[in-house]
């Protein structure tokens, strides 16, 4: 990583095995990293494996006993913008994004925020809007361009841990976008978190 570029940490929000997350993760990881305007780290809540919530002391403090909890704080305090690569499930987001989001707070604060989302007709836009208060309630800027992936299935071929992304036109114009949005409001989220 180079020490000028802002770090853009892009979270796969599905654990869930056989999840198709992980595909649409590696293709806009590497999409960013092609954009320019970030070095960029990957944070797959799977491999993290975040227990249910289990720190005694409340997140502001920031006084953490566990030592998974002090390295997922680590992650995201390297981040200067965030992207959640995240499906809808039963019209909202995943039970493990909204744990890793709680087991944080003054870590996220200031932060430009931007989404991928994924899932059949609705493309992931339910659960997307059910993120958005959370992220406002901690001081986090959500940008309002978005890449929206629906009938996502169509869109993965291969097998396994193998499978590939591929996006279409539309997908690829709204991933540049959500980079562009989030580079634009990154250096005064920097400012106010060094105020």
């Amino acid at each position: 990583m180079s020490a000028d570029k802002p770090v853009l940490l892009v979270v796969v929000a599905s654990t869930r095995p056989g999840r198709v997350g992980l595909p649409v993760a590696r293709w806009f990881a590497d999409y960013a990293r092609r954009h320019g305007g970030f070095d960029v780290e990957v944070a797959d809540l799977a491999e993290i494996d975040l227990p249910l919530m289990d720190e005694p002391n409340h997140p502001r403090l920031r006084a953490y006993v566990h030592d998974h909890t002090h390295r997922w704080s680590a992650v995201v305090d390297r981040a200067d913008a965030v992207v959640f690569v995240m499906p809808e499930y039963n019209h909202s987001f995943t039970a493990p994004l909204k744990n890793a989001i709680d087991f944080l707070s003054q870590e996220w604060k200031h932060k430009p925020v931007g989404t991928v989302s994924y899932g059949g007709l609705s493309a992931g836009a339910r659960a997307v809007e059910a993120l958005k208060p959370v992220l406002v309630t901690l001081s986090m800027v959500p940008v309002n361009e978005a890449v929206l992936v629906p009938f996502v299935a169509q869109h993965v071929s291969g097998e396994g841990e193998d499978r590939v992304f591929t996006p279409n036109e539309e997908i690829e114009v709204g991933g540049k976008d959500l980079l562009d949005a989030l580079a634009t409001w990154t250096p005064a989220a920097r400012m106010l978190r060094s105020a």
